[in-house]
């Protein structure tokens, strides 16, 4: 009997934590083009978190994003939301840029960066042709 109740203890504070829902998108600024990342978003249901970063395929370094604004409207009573998401880009402490991504559905109609230092915006597609894997991220080389 005691090693059933420890076995329930022991199992009791898994089923309590939370599910964490990430998503995974490769983004590139044109077929072809050099610049590529790709973005990784986390959202803690229970507690109401979000976070996520970016990574560039050139640097591999893992940059921290922030969501500052999410903003959805029903366009269609048999259609899906139209959601606008904008990340701040936090490097070395500092805001260093602004991520906005409109998407409906799964489909991610644009992505737009914009860097904080000289207020140019960079426009991104989203490639649904790249592998992704949670270990490797977006698989650029195929």
């Amino acid at each position: 009997m005691k090693r059933l109740l420890l076995f329930v203890i022991g199992v009791l504070p898994l089923t309590a934590q939370c599910e964490v829902v990430s998503e995974n998108l490769c983004f590139e600024r044109g077929e072809g083009s050099s610049v590529k990342f790709e973005l990784r978003t986390y959202y803690d249901e229970t507690n109401k978190w979000h976070g996520g970063f970016v990574k560039y395929a050139s640097s591999g370094v893992a940059i921290p994003l922030v969501l500052t604004d999410h903003q959805a409207e029903e366009v269609g009573p048999d259609m899906p939301w139209l959601a606008t998401t904008t990340w701040t880009e936090v490097s070395d402490g500092k805001v260093s840029g602004e991520y906005e991504m409109v998407s409906q559905g799964v489909t991610v109609l644009s992505m737009t960066y914009t860097k904080k230092s000289n207020g140019k915006q960079y426009d991104f597609s989203h490639n649904w042709n790249i592998d992704f894997s949670p270990e490797k991220g977006c698989q650029w080389e195929q």
